[in-house]
């Protein structure tokens, strides 16, 4: 495989895109840092195809990366290949608007495979490739330039494993006749909702004991408030206010900003300050939550009770035995929230009673709340056994 030196340049990166957009299939990861900052800096892109790769500086100086992202979020023809690429994308949604379609990420196909529920890059290149990667470069400052060759070596690394794997994980799958049970997670990864940070949404993130539509009113208001705040300034949420903070605000307000100089969390200029200011004007922005913005109790889910807290511990150990048995994760094929309600009567909506899940998981799970399937151990084994 031909290892270009470090891309800096328009035309340069231009003609490598050219290039690999004839392949079937590409590698790509990203280095950034976000530790200081709202919005992740991208600080290096690294993409190869089956003939040879590249690390890209989106940060040289005039460097248009058009022809990257065009390739990344326009191109149907070529699969892109990444491994836990959740930050991947959003970075890459918050430059285009888009997200890389088609994709297939290593980490979740692992979890058909059998190779645990959230496999590290490390753990995956030695796993199919036998190979040690030298992590030594792994806490560089992305940022600083210059980059010396051991750290570009380092990061070209997570693209040249990951373009080997690949091919051999889908033969894997194609064998095992697990492929098509990724498709449903691989487009779920893809959609662009998951990436997009509206401020009028922060609000269900941030942890409050009321349910008090005044209280959650505030909250709303607070939280969006501060996310227009961290964007605007480019800095980590924790940074302006902290979550504890702004639902202490929300559930006990203060009835001036002389009161901020009194609320734990934040600093007694508050009192003063234009940032006290603003925080104050969103206090008395805000209304109480509309009845349909609301959260439930338990979204979706009716209430369990003692039995059905039981039932639904049985389920958990019912795919403990399935996961083991067909030898693939078990978040892959059930979540707590779905055996939840599940065992409290739910049928419908639920991703296990759908598709290659039913058939893996959910058909017995449904007999086993319903009577028809029961725990038995044979030979120091646990196994299920069918009821009369």
């Amino acid at each position: 495989m031909q290892i270009h030196p470090l891309i800096t340049d328009s035309k340069t990166l231009a003609q490598f895109c050219a290039r690999i957009a004839k392949s079937p299939y590409i590698a790509v990861d990203t280095e950034f840092m976000r530790e200081n900052s709202y919005w992740p800096d991208l600080c290096l892109v690294q993409v190869a195809d089956d003939n040879e790769a590249a690390a890209i500086d989106p940060k040289a100086p005039g460097l248009d990366l058009t022809p990257l992202l065009d390739l990344l979020v326009d191109n149907e023809d070529v699969l892109k290949v990444f491994h836990a690429g959740g930050q991947d994308l959003e970075i890459i949604y918050n430059l285009t608007g888009k997200t890389p379609h088609p994709l297939f990420d290593t980490q979740i196909a692992a979890m058909a495979l059998g190779l645990g529920e959230q496999i590290g890059y490390g753990n995956l290149v030695d796993a199919w490739l036998g190979v040690q990667l030298d992590k030594g470069a792994r806490f560089t400052d992305w940022a600083r330039r210059p980059l010396d060759k051991r750290q570009i070596d380092y990061a070209i690394g997570d693209v040249t494993y990951l373009i080997q794997i690949f091919p051999m994980m889908l033969e894997e799958l194609r064998k095992t006749g697990r492929g098509d049970w990724l498709d449903q997670e691989m487009e779920r990864v893809c959609d662009p909702s998951n990436y997009v940070n509206e401020p009028h949404d922060a609000w269900k993130r941030v942890r409050i004991a009321s349910r008090k539509a005044d209280v959650l009113g505030r909250l709303k208001a607070l939280a969006a408030w501060r996310e227009i705040e961290a964007q605007d300034k480019n800095l980590p949420r924790g940074r302006i206010v902290k979550d504890e903070t702004l639902a202490d605000i929300a559930s006990h307000p203060p009835r001036s900003q002389e009161d901020l100089g009194k609320v734990r969390g934040l600093s007694a200029t508050w009192k003063t300050n234009d940032i006290g200011a603003r925080l104050i004007a969103a206090l008395g922005s805000q209304k109480p939550l509309d009845k349909d913005e609301m959260p439930e109790r338990d979204p979706k889910r009716p209430g369990l009770g003692k039995d059905g807290a039981l039932v639904a511990d049985l389920l958990k150990l019912l795919l403990k035995i399935r996961s083991r048995d067909i030898n693939v994760a078990a978040r892959l094929l059930a979540r707590s929230d779905d055996l939840d309600a599940l065992a409290a009567g739910v049928r419908e909506g639920l991703p296990i009673l759908e598709g290659w899940r039913y058939e893996q998981f959910g058909r017995d799970a449904v007999d086993l709340v319903e009577g028809r399937l029961a725990f038995a151990v044979k030979g120091g084994r646990l196994k299920m056994t069918r009821t009369e």
